[in-house]
C-alpha cells in the first residue's frame, strides 16, 4: 500500500501570504519585536497557530546565531545593578560573589560583558541613560539590603529584560533564579537524620520570603510529634537580645542538634554553656558564610550560570518588563559534612539524654 507522503510544513512565506505582510515582518511579529506593535504580533501568531506552523529547530538556532553576531557583538554588555551602599559588600558574602562570578562566566561564554554599576547614589533617570547609551537590554539584580530605593521603584523596566537573584522586595517584577531554601532545609534535615539526631531545632530570623523554616517544619511533619520541635525565630533587629529567649527555648525543647542561617548562633550557644560538635550538633543552611563546618552549599555559581541563560532567553525573544507571569528557576544546594556535626553516638552528653 502506498504511504501518503507527510503534510508539508508551513513556512514563513505561506504566513506572510495569509496575512499580508513581508516574510521580514512575519519573522519580527514571531519574536515579539519593538518594532512591530503589539497588536500585529498577535495577530501574526494567532493565524500562524491556526495554520499549524512549527518553527525549524535548526533554521531558528541558525537565525539566532546570526543576528546575535550582528547585534551582540563581543563588547555587547548585560547591567549587574548594586545596590548597597558600599558596592564590595555585596562581595564580602561568599554565596553572593559566588553570583556574580557564575554569571560574569557564563556571560563571556556566549559573548557579553557583565558590568557592575554601583547605584546607590545614582539617579534612575542617570542609570537609565548610561544603559540606554551602551545598548544594555538585559539586566541582573543581585541581592541587595535594606529597602528598594524609591528612585528606582518608578524606573523604566518595561525597557529591559531583568532576572533577580533574590526574593526580598517587591520591586521589580521579574522572573527569578534563586536557592531553593525550602528543599535545602529538607535535604539538611534528612542528613542530620541519618546521623543519628533525633531531637532537630530549627532557628533563624523571623523573615517572610525565608522558605528555610517553611522546609523545615515539612520536613519534621513525619515524626511523632513528640519529636517535632517548634522553631525559634527572632527578629533580625534584635538578635542582641535574642539570648535568654534563646536559652529559654533549648531548656524547654533539649534540641541534641540545630539547623540554622545564623552565623551567631556558635556563639549564643556558647554563651549558654554548649559546646558546638560536643555537647550539640549544628548544620548551616549557608556554610560559605556561616563558621559552622556542616550543612549546604548553595551553588551559587550555578545560580549565576543560569541567571544568564534565563536573561539570554528574555533578550533574545525581546521578553522585557513586568511579566504577566511570574516564573522561578530553583537551584538546589549540595550537603556538605563538617566537624559541627559528627555523628550523634559521638556527643559527649546527647541533649535528649538530659530530659
Amino acid at each position: 500500500m502506498k504511504e501518503n507522503p507527510p503534510p508539508q510544513r508551513v513556512t514563513l512565506k505561506d504566513i506572510a501570504r495569509a496575512v499580508g505582510l513581508s516574510p521580514g515582518g512575519v519573522s519580527l511579529a514571531m519574536r515579539n519585536s519593538p518594532e512591530v506593535t503589539k497588536e500585529t504580533c498577535e495577530r501574526v501568531q494567532r493565524v500562524a497557530r491556526e495554520m499549524g506552523y512549527r518553527p525549524n529547530p535548526m533554521a531558528t538556532s541558525l537565525a539566532q546565531w546570526r543576528r546575535s553576531s550582528k547585534t551582540q557583538p563581543l563588547q555587547a554588555s548585560m547591567a549587574w545593578l548594586n545596590f548597597w551602599p558600599d558596592p564590595k559588600k555585596l562581595h564580602s558574602y561568599a554565596e553572593f560573589d559566588c553570583y556574580w562570578r557564575g554569571a560574569r562566566q557564563s556571560a563571556e561564554k556566549f559573548g557579553y560583558r557583565l558590568e557592575e554599576f554601583a547605584c546607590h547614589n545614582m539617579r534612575a533617570s542617570r542609570l537609565l541613560e548610561i544603559l540606554e547609551a551602551r545598548g544594555i537590554h538585559g539586566i541582573i539584580l543581585p541581592p541587595y539590603p535594606g529597602e528598594f530605593p524609591n528612585d528606582f521603584v518608578q524606573f523604566q523596566w518595561d525597557r529591559f529584560s531583568t532576572v533577580r537573584l533574590a526574593r526580598h522586595g517587591d520591586h521589580p517584577v521579574s522572573h527569578f533564579v534563586i536557592s531553593a531554601q525550602a528543599e535545602n532545609a529538607i535535604l539538611a534535615f534528612d542528613k542530620m537524620r541519618e546521623k543519628g539526631y533525633e531531637r532537630i531545632g530549627y532557628a533563624g530570623p523571623w523573615h517572610r520570603p525565608r522558605r528555610f523554616g517553611a522546609g523545615f517544619v515539612w520536613a519534621e511533619m513525619h515524626l511523632f510529634e513528640e519529636l517535632r520541635l517548634s522553631p525559634f525565630l527572632y527578629h533580625s533587629a534584635e538578635l542582641s537580645k535574642a539570648q535568654k529567649p534563646f536559652e529559654a527555648w533549648l531548656k524547654e525543647y533539649q534540641p541534641d542538634a540545630i539547623l540554622t542561617e545564623t552565623p551567631e548562633l556558635p556563639r549564643m550557644l556558647e554563651k549558654a554553656g554548649l559546646r558546638v560538635g560536643k555537647d550539640i550538633g549544628l548544620a548551616a543552611t549557608n556554610v560559605l558564610d556561616s563558621p559552622v563546618s556542616a550543612g549546604i552549599h548553595p551553588n551559587g555559581e550555578e545560580i549565576g550560570r543560569v541567571a544568564v541563560l534565563v536573561l539570554i532567553s528574555l533578550i533574545n525573544d525581546n521578553d522585557r518588563g513586568t511579566p504577566p507571569i511570574r516564573r522561578e528557576v530553583l537551584i538546589h544546594g549540595s550537603w556538605v559534612d563538617g566537624a559541627s556535626l559528627p555523628e550523634r553516638s559521638a556527643l559527649t552528653s546527647p541533649r535528649s539524654a538530659k530530659r
